[in-house]
């Protein structure tokens, strides 16, 4: 592990996937989105994209920092905010409220 990762708190990051069925994210610190196709997280190590069909949150708890869903899982995908905000365009949150 480099230190680069110990400080960010990516180490309380973990991501767990069964079956392209089930998916269990610790390290949550929001929900920034979410429908049947799509759930959008805040996580401790940047903002994740989880798409797919029938997706369903059924533990919620950003206390603990947990979120499970399940549903058809197609893709997981991180976007580094920072470096999207410093370019200025074409960055997530743009993308995202377009």
């Amino acid at each position: 592990m480099s230190a680069e990762t110990a400080t960010n708190g990516c180490e309380r990051h973990r991501v767990n996937i069964l079956g392209r069925g089930s998916l269990e994210v610790c390290g949550v610190t929001d929900v920034i989105s979410f429908d049947e196709q799509a759930v959008v997280l805040s996580t401790v190590c940047g903002a994740m994209e989880v798409t797919g069909a029938s997706l369903h949150i059924h533990i919620l708890n950003i206390e603990q920092g947990i979120v499970a869903m399940n549903g058809k899982i197609d893709s997981v995908v991180y976007y580094d905010t920072e470096s999207s905000e410093k370019d200025g365009k074409n960055g997530f949150f743009s993308k995202l409220f377009r």
